[in-house]
């Protein structure tokens, strides 16, 4: 026979006071048809595609490029100078790009 040496091990007492009749009482006595959620509030949290955000101001500080930093002519990320993989007709291409 097969041990399992993880499962918790229970004495001789709780073994036997386990009976079906027993768990199937207290499965129902717990459960309950009662929702606590209120769907207003819950619907308040969700934002929908292709909602209107025209009234919505954003607070980001833009910067333009560093001088140790680059605009990578294939994915238009701004990379750190060492990400240089290749530099062609005065543009320059990362090392994701070009691997």
């Amino acid at each position: 026979m097969a041990t399992d040496y993880d499962a918790p091990r229970k004495a001789e007492e709780e073994l036997s006071e386990d009976s079906i009749e027993e768990l199937k009482s207290h499965r129902t006595d717990k459960q309950s048809a009662v929702v606590d959620e209120d769907e207003a509030d819950a619907a308040e949290g969700f934002e929908l595609p292709g909602a209107d955000l025209s009234g919505e101001e954003l607070l980001v500080r833009v910067m333009p490029a560093q001088s140790d930093e680059f605009t990578c002519a294939s994915c238009f990320l701004v990379r750190h100078r060492s990400q240089v993989a290749k530099e062609k007709d005065g543009l320059f291409y990362c090392k994701d790009c070009e691997g």
